[in-house]
């Protein structure tokens, strides 16, 4: 499996993760963004997908925003909606994720779905061809509010980034 790892806020992180992209995307291809702004920490997927909406051409989709969040509640139903919708395009699945405390502030990128809820013990359906997390929190804090908005924002600014240079190659 093919993955990326690197921090936020390395110098080359942009890039990096636009290249990594970049290979992988194709003219409709979605990005489905999880989370809920009710919690800072799991507020990731909305933010970035509320950066994207308003700057990424038309042929390519977004889901999950600040304004219409995907999440726990309505997952499936999305998802069905989606592949109903799109049915052979390619999904880019972006979600917050709980790590060790040295792994806080990473970006991952993978060739392979995600698991939403499963670092709080939820099981919902894999979702996704490529997944992109941020790291924002430790799996032991819980309840989770000690994160801080301005640093899942910046996390989540990196990503729609990103995001948008991959679609410029």
């Amino acid at each position: 499996m093919e993955e990326l790892r690197l921090k936020y806020d390395d110098s080359n992180a942009i890039y990096f993760i636009s290249n990594f992209l970049s290979t992988y995307l194709s003219p409709n291809s979605i990005f489905l963004c999880i989370g809920t702004d009710k919690f800072i920490s799991d507020s990731l997927g909305p933010i970035v997908g509320d950066l994207l909406s308003k700057t990424i051409p038309s042929n390519y989709f977004v889901y999950g925003t600040l304004k219409s969040p995907i999440h726990a509640m309505n997952l499936e139903e999305n998802i069905k909606y989606i592949k109903k919708k799109h049915p052979n395009s390619k999904i880019i699945a972006i979600d917050a994720s709980l790590g060790d405390k040295e792994s806080i502030g990473k970006i991952s990128i993978k060739k392979a779905p995600l698991y939403p809820g499963k670092g709080v013990g939820k099981m919902l359906p894999p979702v996704g061809d490529i997944s992109i997390v941020g790291i924002v929190d430790v799996y032991d804090s819980i309840p989770l509010n000690s994160v801080r908005l301005g640093f899942v924002f910046d996390i989540a600014e990196v990503i729609a980034k990103s995001i948008q240079l991959a679609l410029k190659y």
